[in-house]
């Protein structure tokens, strides 16, 4: 079963002759086990588009399915429940609390999600992986952007999710930290039969991919060849 699908998106913003169509009959569907990228320049609609697949925001028309369920047919309650439990999010703003340490924030999701995250020797595994495992009594403001964004990433991981959706991961990372975060995605993807999509302009990134999408003025095609490119 595919554990997410759009059928048929499309995504207005404003009104009258300042109404733009972000997205454009998108069709797209994810599997479990599978690291699918979404390449494409910044506006292109890759961050509309992953908001709307992660349940945040609503397209104007067309369909959503995590799991098999129609995500317009969800209470506010059951979409809340539904990003807790099986959606682990990056975003571009980090998101981390300010006033919080880094071991302090996995603290904090441990109280709204009490079962099914690492064990603390998993979440340690990881935080090495990333290069952050000497930053836990560090406060986001006196991390780097890089720094914050792989913290953002172990978060998200933290919760053993279903699915992991990524926007522009890598976008503070060198090339050495570029390659780490793409084999952590792969093998969460195969090992932990994750569905991982990850929204980029980041072409480092597409050696790690099973799937290549490209979204250009919202209008997204399956491309696989530019993995042999």
């Amino acid at each position: 079963m595919e554990t997410l699908q759009l059928n048929k998106i499309n995504k207005y913003f404003g009104t009258g002759s300042s109404r733009v169509h972000v997205l454009k009959d998108i069709n797209f569907t994810a599997k479990k086990g599978e690291l699918n990228l979404v390449i494409g320049p910044s506006g292109s609609g890759k961050s509309t588009f992953l908001t709307i697949a992660g349940g945040l925001q609503t397209p104007t028309n067309g369909n959503v399915e995590l799991e098999g369920k129609a995500v317009k047919s969800m209470s506010n309650k059951q979409r809340d429940a539904l990003r807790l439990n099986k959606i682990g999010f990056v975003l571009q703003a980090h998101n981390l609390i300010p006033y919080l340490t880094v071991q302090e924030q996995f603290q904090l999701v441990k109280k709204v999600k009490r079962q099914h995250n690492l064990t603390n020797l998993s979440l340690d595994l990881l935080l090495q992986k990333l290069g952050i495992e000497d930053l836990k009594n560090k406060y986001p403001s006196e991390l780097s952007g890089g720094q914050n964004q792989r913290v953002a990433i172990a978060r998200a991981l933290y919760t053993k999710p279903d699915i992991v959706l990524a926007d522009e991961p890598t976008a503070a990372l060198d090339s050495e930290r570029v390659v780490e975060v793409g084999k952590i995605f792969q093998q969460l993807a195969r090992e932990q039969n994750t569905a991982v999509i990850v929204v980029t302009h980041d072409l480092r990134l597409i050696e790690f991919a099973d799937n290549v999408y490209q979204i250009m003025d919202g209008k997204m095609t399956l491309n696989n060849d530019m993995k042999l490119a």
